[in-house]
């Protein structure tokens, strides 16, 4: 398995509130993070910083997963966990009430991906059987779509497009959507925040995923592309490569 992050600010933001990253366990398994934080005063990038700084804590503990039940368990409790950890310190902390963020986790091996998602932040699958979007967004278009109260149509555009249902950190507690899918040779992962999502076309990020570039250079096209067709947001993403081999890469590039 290989994979790179990156993270860009963006044209717009004075800040980059997104943090990410990619660890790698004892046995070769890996944890990825894409984090999007929300809040004034930079408190965004409080809760998203403190999320990946407690899973990847929490992370270098661990051995070895050999069922899905146990990645799934790990995320579901340490999630959770973290979700205490920021909702107290928003407490404690003036300058960061109301801070929180949205996340996507995959934990990664060689026979499964576990995922784990709460927000707008999205994790997509490309594999012989096409482009498709795993996670579910806990947004407020989103359920509105999912009602049929507007079209997908209009919730590209709908004034309230940013507005989440849940997020981690917020709420004393919080739910979140796990699934495990099977994991197979040539089978790319995306993790993205919605600065990527809303800028990139899923046409645009097919023929990106497909084309022969590195992963490294497909996360650059990527982030290019979102900036080019405006770069309002924040654009951070994580891309996943599974192959059979003996070698095993990994980039983390900040």
């Amino acid at each position: 398995m290989k994979a790179v992050f990156m993270t860009d600010q963006g044209k717009v933001r004075q800040h980059n509130e997104d943090n990410g990253g990619i660890y790698v366990n004892s046995k070769g398994q890996r944890l990825a993070i894409v984090a999007d934080g929300m809040g004034g005063h930079r408190a965004g990038d409080v809760a998203s910083e403190m999320t990946l700084t407690s899973l990847k804590g929490f992370w270098d503990q661990t051995d070895d997963f050999q069922t899905a039940e146990e990645a799934e368990g790990w995320l579901r409790k340490h999630i959770a966990e973290v979700n205490t950890i920021l909702y107290e310190h928003s407490k404690e902390n003036e300058q960061c009430e109301g801070m929180g963020t949205t996340v996507v986790a995959v934990i990664c091996t060689d026979r499964f991906a576990t995922i784990a998602n709460i927000g707008d932040s999205r994790c997509y699958i490309l594999n012989e059987s096409g482009f498709q979007q795993l996670t579910e967004d806990h947004s407020l278009v989103n359920e509105l779509v999912r009602s049929g109260q507007i079209t997908k149509e209009d919730a590209e555009h709908h004034p309230r497009k940013n507005v989440l249902l849940r997020a981690l950190g917020t709420e004393a507690a919080v739910e979140m959507d796990i699934k495990t899918i099977t994991f197979e040779e040539g089978d790319l992962l995306l993790l993205c925040s919605d600065g990527l999502s809303n800028k990139v076309a899923v046409a645009e990020m097919i023929e990106i995923l497909k084309s022969g570039r590195t992963l490294e250079e497909k996360a650059a096209v990527l982030i290019e592309q979102a900036n080019n067709n405006g770069g309002e947001d924040n654009i951070t993403l994580v891309i996943a490569e599974y192959f059979e081999s003996n070698e095993s890469g990994m980039i983390n590039d900040d």
